[in-house]
């Protein structure tokens, strides 16, 4: 095992050849070359699937509990607002400065420097396995869900995003719905048809007051909004159909397909999800890492933002270094002292857990 301070300093080295690197969605080959070269340095074995890597901290032993820690490496595209070259690494004020170096950087080096860490540790009392994503940023097909069912499944998914070390226990899934109106085409002089911008009119104003049945204690109420409309095609012409998108952000209260369910039977528009993979998600009241927060202090609550946790099928938890409100904004940095809280943070969630079941064994 290496030192805090080693794995500290292998972290940020990593850290700035990544944000050197332009790793965009669907765009993260030479990003993923890096974490080849990574683990290869270490003589750690490991697999991969287009841009995911995946490897194990030990032989698997399917008698025993297994501990996924994931994060991604691809970013989104820099705005328009940044002072500093994005694909630059910059060490300034003890700051680390580069666009993926909050999100999700920080949070994956650090827990590569766990999974380091612990690897080829004898005595561990349940399987780690490290999963470096890619698409996390546009949930994409060729993501984490791509290599789910080549992985053993876990008895608990740590999820690294910026969270400023809080633990989210519960986190809100995304339904994008087309909805349509349909009316009658006529001409707008004789005032024939049925107009369906009209009727999409009562819906919409619907949507605007509607309220969920079910609120969840973690994450409060499920949100619709109206975001985009387009009906018509010439002024003499009443439209005959009327689109518009629903965003709809679901808490653990429901699945997918219930709040579906509930919008149907309140709106007239026929409503088609564009897919119903991005569920919420929530640990269960009685699962190990509760009891683990517990014994830490580390503070729970639930997260408004979608990670790769929507994607995972099994119980998760979202933590890490760094702060989401900073994410995708200009001249994106982490703090290079929160790299050290992360390392220190996630080694003491798996040790309290190596405590825990050695106390009930």
């Amino acid at each position: 095992m290496k030192t805090y301070d080693t794995l500290y300093q292998d972290a940020v080295q990593l850290l700035k050849e990544l944000i050197n690197t332009q790793s965009f969605s669907k765009e993260e080959s030479d990003t993923a070359a890096i974490l080849e070269k990574f683990f290869n340095h270490r003589n750690i074995l490991f697999q991969r699937s287009g841009n995911n890597l995946w490897a194990f901290a030990n032989p698997f032993n399917p008698e025993i509990p297994t501990i996924w820690l994931n994060s991604h490496h691809d970013t989104v595209k820099p705005n328009a607002g940044y002072t500093l070259d994005p694909f630059t690494e910059l060490e300034k004020e003890g700051k680390l400065f580069g666009l993926g170096s909050n999100d999700a950087g920080g949070p994956l080096v650090s827990l590569l420097a766990t999974f380091t860490h612990f690897y080829n540790r004898e005595d561990l009392p349940f399987n780690l396995i490290i999963i470096a994503s890619a698409e996390e940023e546009i949930s994409g097909r060729n993501g984490i869900a791509s290599v789910i069912s080549e992985i053993p499944k876990c008895d608990l998914a740590i999820v690294g995003e910026p969270t400023l070390m809080d633990l989210a226990v519960a986190e809100k899934g995304l339904m994008v719905i087309d909805a349509k109106v349909t009316g009658k085409a006529g001409h707008a002089a004789r005032e024939e048809g049925v107009n369906a911008l009209y009727l999409a009119l009562d819906d919409l104003q619907k949507i605007k007051d509607f309220q969920f049945q079910r609120v969840s204690p973690f994450l409060g109420k499920t949100k619709v909004s109206a975001t985009v409309i387009q009906s018509g095609k010439q002024h003499n012409v009443v439209p005959d159909l009327c689109e518009f998108t629903l965003d709809v952000r679901v808490t653990d209260a429901y699945s997918l397909e219930e709040a579906l369910q509930e919008l149907k039977s309140n709106l007239k528009a026929e409503l088609i999800p564009r897919s119903l993979r991005l569920q919420s998600s929530h640990v269960p009241n009685e699962h190990f890492i509760l009891k683990i927060a517990e014994k830490l202090g580390l503070k729970t609550y639930g997260s408004p933002t979608l990670s790769d946790q929507a994607l995972i099928p099994y119980p998760s938890v979202k933590i890490g270094p760094g702060d989401s409100a900073r994410s995708h904004t200009a001249d994106e940095f982490i703090y290079l002292n929160e790299i050290q809280e992360g390392i220190s943070g996630y080694i003491s969630i798996l040790e309290t857990y190596i405590q825990l079941l050695t106390q009930e064994s």
